[in-house]
């Protein structure tokens, strides 16, 4: 007799808790202990979904959109306004919450604006960026390369795709970081779209060489509100999961031994190094979200109908049966997801990182971690593997020149 996750004996795993935050491959080693590859979950409280964290049923479920639609209109007319997850899964006019020809006329747009981007050009605006936040910290001995290096260099790197201006990028910085926390979600929601209309209005009077104005002027003749709509998640996307990227890989590097002498040492390739990373610790942990019109039986499991099925990227990507330990030069992990809806902007996000990591572990090469390991905490969501913040200590050196 098969059975379905709403009906289980016990309560969901709430993966909104500090506790999950804290150590989820224990979480995740216990959840397929007990589940097998699809668990019950709260993304908040109140807010049942299914977690899949089996590595063959999410690729069988990424690319199976007819069954498994992104779109989330179904789901959400009976999810209160206040619930702090609404805003992150609700619908948009956009290809990441769209299915069938509206997310076909999406996509084409996103891949076009995106495609054109000069990927050479992107490497010299990268490093314009980190040499003035690196000089910012360099003759102090020490930072927070979260605050101080990181999350600047994706907002800055990412306003430049987009050609958004310092003062709207700001306001759009705080409206993601309050969406991804969950903390004050429809505030920051609100926040996000004024800021990006205002960007759209400027892009009208003043176009540029840039995703935007690319995105306004493609033949699909999308809205201004439809072009605000394909920027949230490009800014999404290129900020909270960049900014991981780049923290998450330093962190590997400060902690384990080899990892770290084999990248400062050139053995090892810092695109390996971020691969390994994606593989083990993605940035978002659990996304790529779906919602069936029909209850569906899937791996001997009923799934109800528009109840969110979420991908456990970081599971899936540590399920024994197909993680053999060591990842170099593999890059078949789900960190950007699969099928119809697989990130258009690979190629740029690696380019931001690596050359993040880069600069980094260039200028300053005996940095080390100021914490032990342990002592370092993790921001809570039912989505993201995000670090507070990453303290570390070098030996203080000079300004680098500033082109």
């Amino acid at each position: 007799m098969t059975s379905s996750p709403i009906d289980t004996d016990g309560p969901r795993v709430a993966l909104y808790a500090p506790e999950f935050a804290t150590e989820p491959h224990r979480a995740y080693r216990r959840m397929r202990e007990r589940y097998g590859s699809m668990v019950p979950v709260e993304l908040a409280p109140g807010v049942p979904a299914t977690l899949v964290i089996g590595y063959r049923t999410a690729v069988r479920i990424l690319h199976d959109p007819d069954h498994f639609p992104a779109d989330p209109r179904g789901w959400q007319q009976h999810i209160p306004a206040e619930c702090p997850v609404k805003p992150m899964l609700e619908w948009r006019p956009n290809a990441i919450r769209s299915a069938g020809a509206e997310h076909a006329r999406y996509r084409e747009a996103n891949v076009a604006a995106i495609t054109a981007v000069d990927l050479h050009g992107l490497h010299s605006i990268v490093e314009r960026i980190a040499v003035p936040l690196i000089n910012g910290f360099c003759e102090t001995g020490s930072a927070d390369l979260i605050a101080q290096y990181a999350t600047p260099l994706a907002f800055e790197a990412i306003n430049a795709m987009l050609g958004c201006p310092p003062d709207i990028g700001r306001r759009v910085a705080a409206g993601i970081m309050a969406m991804f926390e969950g903390s004050d979600a429809a505030q920051g929601n609100s926040m996000l779209i004024e800021a990006l209309m205002e960007l759209v209005a400027q892009k009208h009077a003043d176009a540029g060489d840039d995703i935007t104005t690319r995105l306004l002027q493609h033949p699909a003749g999308l809205s201004d509100e439809e072009v605000v709509e394909q920027l949230v998640p490009l800014y999404g996307a290129g900020v909270e999961p960049v900014l991981n990227l780049i923290t998450n890989t330093m962190l590997s590097v400060l902690t384990s031994d080899g990892f770290a002498g084999n990248v400062l040492g050139g053995s090892l390739q810092t695109r390996d190094a971020l691969d390994e990373v994606l593989f083990r610790d993605p940035p978002m942990a659990n996304f790529c979200m779906s919602y069936p019109r029909h209850p569906i039986l899937i791996d001997d499991v009923w799934l109800p109908a528009h109840q969110p099925v979420v991908i456990s990227i970081a599971a899936c990507n540590n399920d024994p049966i197909v993680s053999a330990g060591d990842h170099t030069g593999n890059r078949s992990h789900l960190a950007w997801g699969a099928g119809p809806h697989a990130c258009p902007a690979q190629q740029a996000a690696y380019l931001i990182a690596q050359d993040g990591v880069d600069q980094l572990i260039d200028a300053l090469p005996d940095m080390t971690l100021a914490v032990r390991p342990e002592a370092l905490t993790w921001r809570p969501g039912p989505f993201h593997r995000a670090l507070t913040a990453l303290p570390v200590t070098f030996p203080p050196s000079p300004p680098f020149p500033v082109e």
